[in-house]
């Protein structure tokens, strides 16, 4: 996998040495020579991975980690710190200003090439995911990008997949009030629980006695459930090739043995805010794709999701001999309660109508609001001697009870008018809706507050 790498360093030797054996690698490098000039590259979004020096005049590495981390529009970019510096304390601040990983010079190529394919995939997913989420605006929702950046990272759950006893000690030890750990020796039961629990990261140990770590993270990886949970490898400093295989294969991060306990929870901590980030990205979208088929003041499906699936119903009924009905409601002289009560109360009026007819109809009906005060309910395995049956008990319900259309108790009678029809030997959707509309047309023509139906 390619990637768009930016380089920055002050030293050109420097700069040159990690430029050729980038490209080598036939990744596209950019570079820059100082904290200020890396970032305006990163606002332009002209790159996926950012190969970031510590030491420079200036403004250091780590300030510009901070300020790529902190702006919502470059907070998604990874960012490998690059330095001389060995000392724990040092790799800790670079994990704490939001770095995902910290290599020491001089650096080991094959680690470093590992390291940024497997960023570069991290960054292709939160791309598409931001790329989503960015249409939400265009409908009205808040900058998804703003609340993904805010989103909660204390806490969490993480599974631990570890068999020395003493080593899961130390992790929980150093995790002890920032997360919940699960313990589990048992490789096949740990990735049993990774897909039935809600896991914010899974530990993995690479030196498990009787068992491949590594084939445990391919399966973890390798089930839908699983394909985005982060995980992190414990591993020993004679490890590096498992390491860079377990890299390649999607593991997210690793910590060698012995392990440093402000730095495990750094990079847990890292994983975390990550994943909450994806998460909270992808819960956008699927606000945005609700948001597009829903009726916001009824909360049921609208106009254009009915018109999508009718055809697919429609055809399933017809495929399997079964038979479908078409129900539309009405609401009778609507028009009326806008104009002498006012939109606030009509809108409490069409909240109303809706829950009580949920209240009647199966969970299996598609209930969906056209427009204004007219609904739709499609009834799969439905006769139109039952279909009849239920819009008359639904009449009934909405004609029983005043509603409620103010908060000083003022309430008023409505009713509905419903027309029915069943799907025939033409099964097209065009030709079902048009009877049942027919039949509405009777049903209002003939006094309201009635059912009509439309034979096939």
């Amino acid at each position: 996998m390619t990637a768009r790498i930016l380089v920055v360093d002050d030293v050109l030797p420097n700069l040159k040495l990690l430029e050729a054996r980038l490209t080598a690698e036939y990744f596209d490098v950019t570079t820059a020579s100082n904290g200020a000039e890396a970032l305006a590259l990163c606002s332009r979004q002209d790159c996926d991975i950012v190969l970031l020096d510590v030491m420079m005049p200036g403004m250091d590495g780590f300030e510009v980690c901070r300020r790529l981390k902190r702006d919502p529009a470059t907070a998604h970019i990874p960012v490998i710190m690059v330095t001389a510096l060995d000392q724990p304390a040092d790799r800790l601040r670079g994990l704490e200003v939001g770095a995902d990983d910290f290599l020491t010079k001089p650096i080991d190529e094959m680690t470093l090439i590992a390291r940024v394919r497997s960023l570069a995939r991290l960054k292709l997913v939160l791309d598409e995911l931001r790329a989503r989420a960015a249409t939400s605006v265009s409908l009205g929702m808040p900058d998804p990008l703003a609340q993904a950046l805010a989103v909660d990272c204390s806490g969490g759950r993480i599974l631990l997949v570890d068999d020395r006893l003493s080593s899961a000690d130390q992790i929980i030890t150093a995790m002890r009030g920032k997360a919940t750990i699960d313990i589990e020796k048992d490789p096949q039961e740990a990735l049993i629980k990774s897909v039935a629990g809600d896991y914010d990261l899974v530990i993995i140990s690479l030196g498990l006695a009787d068992f491949d770590a590594l084939r445990l993270c391919s399966q973890i990886r390798s089930i839908e459930r699983t394909r985005q949970l982060p995980i992190l490898c414990l591993a020993e400093q004679e490890d590096r090739p498992r390491i860079l295989r377990a890299l390649d294969i999607g593991v997210n991060d690793f910590i060698l043995r012995p392990t440093d306990g402000n730095e495990l929870t750094a990079r847990v901590r890292t994983q975390m805010r990550r994943k909450r980030y994806a998460d909270a990205l992808r819960d956008n979208v699927q606000a945005s794709i609700e948001l597009a088929v829903v009726d916001p003041l009824t909360s049921v499906h609208n106009r254009r999701y009915f018109e999508t699936h009718l055809a697919a119903l429609v055809a399933e009924a017809a495929d399997r001999g079964r038979s479908l009905a078409l129900m539309i409601l009405d609401i009778d002289h609507f028009k009326g309660v806008n104009d002498t009560y006012g939109h606030d109360a009509g809108d409490r009026v069409l909240k109303g109508f809706t829950d009580r007819v949920r209240k009647v109809i199966r969970t299996s009906d598609l209930i969906c609001r056209l427009g204004g005060e007219e609904f739709v309910i499609v009834m799969p395995d439905t006769s139109l001697e039952i279909a009849a049956k239920v819009a008359e008990r639904v009449r009934g319900e909405i004609e029983k009870n005043k509603f409620s259309i103010s908060d000083d108790g003022r309430a008023i009678e409505v009713t509905v008018s419903i027309g029915l029809a069943e799907r025939g030997r033409d099964s097209a959707p065009d030709s079902l809706f048009r009877r049942a509309d027919r039949a509405l047309y009777r049903s209002k023509s003939g006094g309201r507050n009635r059912v009509s139906a439309d034979a096939a």
